[in-house]
């Protein structure tokens, strides 16, 4: 099974989007790490949206 391009393609643009990564470095990463820092960055998020 192979992983969807249009969902690396989300993950890609978000961790660029708010880490400023290169193209190249986000995608050097496995799909574990990808996911977890996407999952770090949505929960940053959500704890300023809260206003914590």
């Amino acid at each position: 099974m192979t992983y969807p391009p249009s969902r690396l393609r989300e993950e890609a643009a978000y961790l660029a989007f708010h880490f400023h990564w290169p193209r190249k470095d986000i995608l050097e990463l496995t799909h574990g790490e990808r996911l977890a820092w996407v999952r770090e960055i949505s929960h940053i998020n959500t704890r300023l949206n809260e206003g914590r």
